[in-house]
């Protein structure tokens, strides 16, 4: 009988450690599944195409002076439309930045750019250079400025929530309207994966 309770007693205390180390391992899987991991990102080509129109382009007192007497135009431009793009889909763009009138280059200051995709999500982006006057060799024959400049992708709103990237342009004015802006842009994005 003795040998019997020796026997129960151990088969208690075996079970009692291994419901104990049971109990510290859940503990454990609990922990780790409630961490939050790193997040992951990826990096992907941008390449976007799109056609513009000026909407506006002339004076503006947050782009400083506009005197054409006296050699100074300093002035705004907005330019709106539409294409498409990776990552993007269909969208539309807002851009609206100051510009120096008579040597070409922008923003002088103050820019406002950015695409929206079909579902709404924002992407934002700055681009600065010099626009210049004629046209390459691969250009139409109507155009009648370029810029090739680089630009930065500054974020967004749902899947472009942290994105960054940057590239160049490939861009042109053409005497065509209503669009008569027309741009190319290439270079890398890097997303938030999981971003919906």
């Amino acid at each position: 009988m003795q040998s019997f309770y020796k026997i129960l007693l151990l088969a208690a205390v075996c079970c009692t450690v291994i419901s104990c180390s049971r109990y510290e391992g859940d503990e454990m899987n609990v922990t780790l599944k409630k961490s939050n991991p790193e997040p992951v990102t990826v990096t992907v080509p941008f390449k976007a195409d799109f056609m513009g129109t000026y909407m506006y382009a002339g004076p503006d007192a947050l782009c400083g002076e506009w005197n054409p007497e006296g050699g100074v135009m300093n002035g705004m431009i907005i330019n709106e439309g539409g294409g498409t793009g990776t990552q993007l889909g269909r969208f539309t763009h807002y851009f609206e930045f100051c510009c120096d009138f008579i040597e070409g280059y922008y923003p002088g200051g103050h820019m406002s750019a950015y695409f929206t995709a079909a579902n709404g999500d924002i992407l934002y982006v700055s681009c600065a250079g010099q626009v210049l006057n004629g046209r390459l060799d691969y250009h139409p024959a109507d155009v009648n400025s370029y810029f090739k400049d680089p630009f930065i992708i500054l974020g967004g709103t749902g899947r472009f929530e942290g994105a960054t990237g940057s590239g160049f342009t490939d861009d042109y004015n053409r005497d065509s309207y209503p669009d008569n802006s027309f741009h190319h842009w290439s270079g890398t994005i890097t997303l938030i994966k999981g971003r919906q």
